[in-house]
Parts: structure tokens; sequence; C-alpha cells
């Protein structure tokens, strides 16, 4: 396999590659599947071991209709799901806002000192 078909070739596209925008769609999915899959499991895994000392009944004051149950692992999983969703999606639109600033400052800066030394020869 090579991976130097995906790395990028010149300077300039390694700049633009590190800077790159998260993909809010994406990482929502990624983090809502995620999510999605943990809250099913903890709740599937006390049903098939018939052990009743857990404690996911405090899922039901976040995820409405959820309980420990086949029932409410599937609507706790979907419930996880949209609310992981909202959470990657906030998460990478925060990031590319903060990067967003960080770069018009960063190019604000050089522009200035661009000009000053301009100005300098004058």
């Amino acid at each position: 396999m090579n991976h130097a078909q995906s790395l990028p070739e010149s300077e300039d596209d390694a700049i633009l590659f590190a800077f790159a925008p998260l993909h809010k769609r994406a990482m929502g999915t990624a983090v809502g599947i995620v999510l999605a899959l943990a809250v099913f499991v903890m709740t599937v895994v006390p049903l098939l071991r018939d052990d009743h000392q857990v404690s996911l009944e405090l899922l039901a004051a976040y995820f409405h209709g959820y309980t420990v149950s086949w029932p409410g692992a599937l609507i706790g999983a979907a419930w996880a799901g949209f609310t992981g969703f909202v959470l990657g999606w906030f998460l990478a639109f925060s990031s590319n806002f903060l990067l967003a600033i960080r770069l018009l400052t960063l190019r604000a800066r050089a522009e200035y000192a661009q000009t000053r030394t301009f100005m300098d020869h004058i």
C-alpha cells in the first residue's frame, strides 16, 4: 500500500492540509455513532448477564423513555446518537471558527508587517 499518494506534495499543500477545516457533518456522525454504541452496549451487557446491580437509571433523566431494558437500549442509543451528533457538529464548528479567527489574525499581522517595512523604505 502506497501512503505517499495521500501526503501533500509541496509546502503550500502541507500548510493547506494542516489548516483544513473539519467537516461538521462527518464529525457529528462519528461522535453520534460512538455514543449510540456506547449507550447500547452499556445497557445490553447487564441485561445479558442478568445483573440488576447496575445503576443506569440516571440516563432516564437525560434521555426520555430510557429504561434498562431491550427497548430502552434502542431508545437510549437513539437519544445518544442525536446528542452525539449535535455535540460533534458543535465541536467541529467551534474548532473551524477558532481556526478562522487565528488565520485572520495571522494574515492581518503579516500584512501590517509588510506595509510597515514598505513605509520605512519610502
